[in-house]
């Protein structure tokens, strides 16, 4: 049975940013909490704002609760030798809707394929290393609308499971969107199915 999936990693916040030098090249990584590429493609053209005269701007990103979307660029640099370093180190830590940026200055020094793969790398594992990774856990929304008299039968679930209440409104009848951890959200479901005159959706 393959087992569901219903935590992620990410950040809570920017990260600081991260200086590696080598060869007189300057690599300064950053990590970023986003949601979307709209968001990814604002704070790109932040750090080419800010780093008008840089070399190189490449970058990695990941989003999605399920992991399930991602990018690696180079911006320039040898093919694979810096978008995939930065996405490598995405994968290591586990982390996803999660932005990690390394702006390059040119040194004078040619580095080699070798040597960038190993400075985008480091930067990129720098930057993430002075963020805060936290865990947050899929949720999903469902709905209960019941008569007062079972009301009590509700609450009693709702507390043995421990169960967070999103939003509840009672007037001529109860209404209740609960979030629930994705893992338990079918057998949570059961249990009110069970119960005779209440309205579960989903």
């Amino acid at each position: 049975m393959t087992e569901i999936r219903d935590s992620y990693k990410t950040l809570k916040r920017p990260g600081e940013p991260a200086l590696f030098k080598d060869r007189g090249s300057k690599f300064i990584g950053q990590a970023y909490p986003v949601l979307n590429e709209q968001q990814i493609e604002e704070v790109l053209s932040k750090l080419w704002a800010e780093h008008a005269k840089a070399s190189h701007i490449c970058y990695a990103w990941q989003l999605g609760a399920e992991y399930d979307s991602y990018r690696a660029n180079d911006d320039g640099e040898p093919g694979n030798s810096a978008g995939h370093p930065i996405y490598g180190q995405l994968q290591a830590f586990e982390l996803t809707n999660t932005l990690v940026t390394v702006v390059r200055y040119y040194g004078g020094t040619n580095l080699g394929v070798g040597g960038l793969i190993q400075a985008y790398k480091t930067a990129a594992q720098q930057a993430i290393e002075a963020s805060k990774i936290i865990t947050k856990t899929i949720k999903q929304k469902l709905y209960l609308n019941f008569d007062y008299p079972l009301m009590h039968t509700v609450m009693r679930i709702i507390k043995e499971e421990q169960l967070i209440v999103e939003t509840q409104e009672m007037a001529l009848d109860c209404n209740f969107t609960l979030l629930i951890r994705k893992k338990d959200f079918k057998r949570i479901k059961k249990r009110f199915d069970a119960v005779y005159g209440l309205n579960v959706k989903t």
